[in-house]
């Protein structure tokens, strides 16, 4: 096998979700489902990716407890190149924790202080030469998810080691959105938000996806994709913009839908140069996965 042709840099760890399937409240306790599937918004990523043919490298921190070294294994039997995870001892290993009812996401917590322990550590691969440096840095896409601190996602904003890279970046949930600032200005990146996260931003409440994305570009982002939940999704370029409504479907399960949905827009559009067709490619992947209790 060649070696990757995409970077997922982010979090990896153990998702914990339980799921009920009526309608929750505050303080409810109902019954339900209780699994542990790997998980983070960079390995929800680098798994839909595979699983449409693209070889995803992942960059992450990962502890040496056996919940580590456990994912660390599920990683690789899923295909995934996991030779460039920073493995870390002194660290134990992340893990997410949601509640989900029949509507939708009740709350959550992600707990990923191990990958903001290890810092620029798990980019070191990208610049002793591995998988580039800053004379030759890598030049293909990343997606990159801010569960990164806030310090280090605006140094990869301006670092030489990311200067040739295709960035996709999603800040894995509206309390990190502001970590995307960075990039807004930047030649080279795409967004991947929903229009809460545009929203915060933005500073404003836009009131659709379009006039979202539409305002992000104008703020000089390169692109921005936009979802809103049931209605319709944008793409936004300095070209223009698009918008798609998305499948109407019953909802089974959300923690994962935007990674899917991101994963699938960047591996359509290595299939079509047709924005539309690979806005409505993402949003079927999307609905697919929300759809279905089965796991992948």
């Amino acid at each position: 096998m060649t070696g990757p042709d995409i970077l997922c840099i982010g979090s990896v760890l153990w998702d914990v979700i339980g799921r009920a399937g009526v309608t929750m409240s505050h303080g409810a306790d109902m019954p339900g489902r209780i699994t542990r599937l790997p998980g983070g918004v960079a390995m929800n990523i680098a798994m839909t990716l595979r699983r449409m043919g693209m070889r995803p490298a992942l960059l992450t921190a990962l502890g040496t407890d056996p919940e580590g070294r456990d994912l660390l294994a599920a990683a690789r039997a899923l295909g995934l190149d996991t030779d460039h995870v920073h493995v870390a001892e002194d660290l134990p290993t992340d893990r997410y924790m949601a509640v989900e009812g029949a509507n939708g996401l009740i709350a959550a917590i992600a707990d990923a202080r191990s990958l903001e322990a290890a810092g620029d550590r798990i980019l070191a691969p990208l610049a002793d030469g591995r998988l580039g440096s800053a004379a030759a840095p890598w030049a293909g896409p990343v997606a990159l998810d801010g569960n990164l601190t806030g310090a280090l996602m605006a140094e990869i904003a301006d670092s030489p080691l990311f200067a040739a890279a295709d960035l996709r970046v999603a800040p894995a949930s509206p309390g990190k959105a502001d970590r995307l600032r960075p990039f807004l200005a930047h030649p080279r990146a795409t967004l991947y938000v929903n229009l809460e996260e545009a929203g915060l931003l933005l500073g404003g409440r836009p009131a659709t996806a379009g006039d979202a994305a539409a305002a992000l570009v104008a703020r000089g982002l390169a692109r921005a994709l936009v979802t809103h939940g049931g209605d319709p999704a944008a793409d936004a370029t300095a070209e223009g913009v698009v918008t798609r409504p998305p499948p109407e479907v019953t909802v089974a399960r959300v923690t994962g839908a935007g990674d899917t949905f991101m994963a699938a827009h960047i591996a359509a559009g290595r299939q079509t140069a047709d924005r539309g067709a690979a806005l409505d490619a993402a949003l079927a992947a999307a609905a697919a996965y929300i759809s279905s209790e089965k796991n992948p």
